[in-house]
């Protein structure tokens, strides 16, 4: 019986208040996150179409159950994070194009790849969320605490969740294909997407929301996965943030490290996400969450100060 659970949170994104630079603190931090919100829909799509395809090819029907429950969690943050587009799109309509193209692109996918090389596509993306995810949660005092409690929330949530069903992506490619070579060949395919699909946010971003609003933050994520972008991207930082405003500002290299370690063994032909180091921080949110389910949409001020796991 899978340990996986759905949990349908209502975060408080209904209003027209919500802010583009929701941690003014962390700017190139909220530009990661947003860049998520506008990545979920499509991605979290793909994974849920192409689990629906695989689950009746696979034999086991405990991997069967993980595999519904698994998209069914996916499904639960493509909602919530169209509950975040929503506010921002009331109030920078533009950014409905945007929002548009990262669809289009993940939808063309699905409609011409194979489904092997969807379930790799989404087992490559995923393998590597734990160690990314990890400095963030280990680092949430800095990185979500002082910015929009709404939008932190929210982001918490979905963390801690990509933690919880860590291996779920990489047991449904192994119960459907399971060829890790053919898995290896299709990083280099998978890594020209991301770039195509971080390229169409970072101009969206310019595009559609003003400097005044912290559009011209968008710089800050790279216009592609390329050497020259990077670079541009990180020129752009050392311009729009102040010291101390750079995502990893505070993380040890020691754990700057051992995240880029983990995100190289996550493709490897022996790693199992079960065994990977897993955030503290998770466990405490799965805990409040069971005493104060509503703490989920509203993390530092619902539940904090009566739980004792903090």
């Amino acid at each position: 019986m899978t340990n996986l659970k759905v949990r349908r949170v209502r975060f408080d994104l209904g209003g027209d208040d919500v802010p583009f630079n929701w941690n003014p603190q962390r700017p190139a931090f909220a530009m990661q996150c947003n860049m998520i919100t506008f990545f979920a829909p499509g991605f979290e799509k793909l994974i849920v179409d192409a689990t629906r395809e695989a689950i009746p090819l696979m034999r086991d029907p405990r991997q069967a159950e993980e595999a519904n429950a698994y998209l069914r969690q996916e499904a639960q943050h493509s909602a919530a994070h169209m509950g975040h587009f929503r506010a921002l799109v009331r109030r920078w309509p533009g950014l409905q194009q945007t929002m548009d193209e990262v669809v289009t692109s993940y939808d063309r996918l699905t409609a011409t790849k194979p489904l092997a090389w969807r379930l790799a596509y989404t087992a490559v993306i995923e393998n590597t969320f734990t160690p990314y995810f990890k400095v963030f949660l280990d680092h949430e005092d800095k990185l979500f605490e002082p910015g929009d409690e709404r939008v932190a929330s929210l982001f918490l949530w979905h963390f801690v969740e990509e933690i919880e069903h860590r291996s779920s992506a990489l047991m449904v490619y192994d119960a459907v294909h399971g060829d890790f070579f053919y898995r290896v060949r299709a990083i280099g395919a998978v890594i020209k997407h991301l770039g195509e699909v971080l390229s169409i946010v970072s101009r969206g971003f310019q595009e559609h929301v003003p400097a005044a609003d912290g559009g011209h933050y968008g710089t800050l994520l790279p216009d592609g996965l390329n050497p020259r972008s990077m670079l541009a991207a990180s020129m752009a930082a050392r311009r729009l943030t102040k010291p101390g405003q750079a995502t990893y500002a505070g993380v040890p290299k020691s754990e700057m490290a051992a995240m880029l370690t983990g995100l190289v063994r996550s493709q490897g032909p022996s790693h199992d996400p079960a065994y990977e180091k897993l955030p503290p921080f998770a466990d405490r949110w799965f805990g409040r969450y069971e005493q104060e389910p509503k703490s989920a949409a509203r993390w530092y001020s619902i539940g904090a100060a009566s739980s004792t796991s903090d």
